[in-house]
C-alpha cells in the first residue's frame, strides 16, 4: 500500500513539473499566436468582402441556398472578426492574451462562420470548388500540424541549453 502512495506522489510531481514547463512555453508563444490570429482574421475579412461583393448589386437574381449561406455567414463573421482584430491589438499592447470565455466563443464562432462562408461561396461558384476547399482545408491543417511539430522539435534540439520538458 505504501508503495502505491509513493508512486502516486511521484506521478503528481511529474505531472506538476510538466504542467509548469508547458505553461512557460505557452507564455512565450502568445505573441506569435496573436500575430497568426490577426492574419487569419484579416484574411477571412478580405475573402468575405470579395465573395459577398457580387451579391450586393441591386436587382440581382434570387440567391440560391449556398449564396444565402455565404452572405449570412459573412454578415455575422465580419463584425466579429473586426472586433477580434481590435482586441488583438490591445492584447499585443498589454503583452498578454485575454482569458475571457466570451472571447474564446467569439473566436471559434467567427472562424467557423468565416470558413462556412468561404465553403458556401466556392460551392455557389461551382460545387466541385466547394468540395475542393473542404478537402484542401483538411490537407492544409495536416500540413500545418506536421510542420509545426517538426519545427518545434528541431528548435528544441538545435537550441543549446534549451529547457526540455521533464521526462516521465
Amino acid at each position: 500500500m505504501d508503495e502505491n502512495v509513493a508512486d502516486e506522489a511521484w506521478w503528481r510531481r511529474q505531472a506538476a513539473a510538466q504542467g509548469e514547463w508547458w505553461k512557460k512555453r505557452a507564455a512565450g508563444q502568445q505573441e506569435e499566436t496573436l500575430r497568426q490570429n490577426n492574419l487569419m482574421y484579416g484574411g477571412l475579412i478580405a475573402i468575405g468582402v470579395v465573395l459577398v461583393q457580387p451579391f450586393l448589386t441591386p436587382g440581382g437574381a434570387a440567391l440560391d441556398l449556398s449564396a444565402q449561406i455565404c452572405v449570412i455567414a459573412f454578415s455575422l463573421a465580419i463584425p466579429l472578426l473586426s472586433a477580434l482584430i481590435m482586441l488583438n491589438r490591445h492584447e499585443t499592447y498589454r503583452r498578454r492574451m485575454t482569458s475571457s470565455v466570451v472571447v474564446l466563443v467569439a473566436q471559434q464562432a467567427a472562424l467557423g462562420l468565416g470558413y462556412a462562408g468561404v465553403v458556401a461561396g466556392f460551392w455557389h461558384i461551382m460545387t466541385i470548388a466547394g468540395i475542393a476547399i473542404l478537402v484542401a482545408t483538411i490537407l492544409g491543417l495536416a500540413v500545418h500540424s506536421a510542420g509545426y511539430v517538426r519545427v518545434e522539435e528541431e528548435d528544441a534540439q538545435a537550441t543549446p541549453g534549451a529547457e526540455q520538458p521533464p521526462q516521465l
